[in-house]
């Protein structure tokens, strides 16, 4: 028995020790081995979650301080040139009033976003569902995102039932496909066609955005709905997104028990949003 006791003493210790070898006891131990590892194992788990989540609280603040210094490097200069010159033409003073006006509107927007994940993150966010006409809504948001997408000769078509129902919260679920909208309004190439499509499987939908352009490498797929990503790295924050939309997107299609995913090929990049149907 003293033998056994200190045999289970060593595997404690084992287990407490900094290294991924396995705890070893005698045969007539196994149970005991067993546990021990398993135990072990939990530990490894929670030691790297914590690790991880403590990279991601850095990299939410070197990300912060980043891409807020632009907008509000940019407003300190208009500001401060408006300072110096007090007799400065009235319109060239109402053109930098203008441009400070619309670097702090930006940089109210980037923001708002941050705490917006932050929200997410934290769960405290609350659903509201009801039942929503899926097609209407794809419609409406397609009507008001066009005079973005006919800029660039780009137009959106729909091929879905026009009787499909979803139970979601109306206002998170029209965030999530006009962040995906716009997305793809981004990235088309001019003169084509962003088609939008459905399919029923089971008690499920699955509402795809499909886009002509530039195809995407597999690495950087795999990124495409991290925080602060953005697959054209030479776009500095003052011209692109905060590289937070997709990130929410997919955070409110999780909370409504969905899935959100996206696949590149031959110059086609398309995005599925799985969502529960309406009872």
């Amino acid at each position: 028995m003293t033998r056994y006791f200190k045999e289970i003493n060593q595997g404690i210790d084992s287990l407490l020790a900094d290294n991924k070898e396995e705890i070893r006891l005698s045969p007539e131990m196994l149970p005991f081995e067993k546990k021990l590892n398993a135990v072990k194992l939990t530990l490894e788990q929670r030691k790297a979650e914590i690790e991880l989540a403590e990279q991601r609280k850095n990299d939410l603040v070197m990300y912060l301080a980043h891409d807020i210094r632009t907008p509000l490097t940019s407003v300190i200069g208009y500001l401060n040139l408006l300072e110096e010159e007090p007799d400065m033409p009235i319109a060239q003073r109402s053109k930098y009033t203008h441009i400070t006006l619309d670097k702090a509107y930006r940089l109210e927007k980037m923001i708002d976003e941050f705490f917006e994940i932050t929200r997410y993150n934290s769960q405290q966010i609350k659903l509201s569902k009801e039942t929503i006409d899926l097609y209407y809504m794809l419609v409406q948001l397609a009507d008001e995102l066009s005079p973005a997408l006919l800029a660039h000769g780009n137009t959106v078509v729909i091929n879905a039932n026009e009787n499909l129902s979803v139970f979601a919260d109306a206002d998170k679920l029209a965030r999530v496909f006009s962040n995906i909208l716009k997305n793809a309004a981004a990235y088309s190439y001019p003169n084509t066609e962003i088609v939008i499509s459905t399919q029923e499987t089971g008690e499920q939908i699955i509402v795809s955005f499909q886009n002509k352009g530039k195809e995407i490498s597999n690495e950087k797929l795999s990124s495409l709905f991290d925080k602060f990503y953005r697959v054209d790295e030479s776009r500095v924050s003052d011209t692109g997104g905060t590289g937070l939309g997709l990130a929410i997107a997919k955070e409110i299609i999780v909370l409504h028990g969905g899935a959100i995913s996206v696949s590149s090929e031959n110059d086609t990049i398309t995005f599925f949003v799985q969502l529960p149907m309406a009872n």
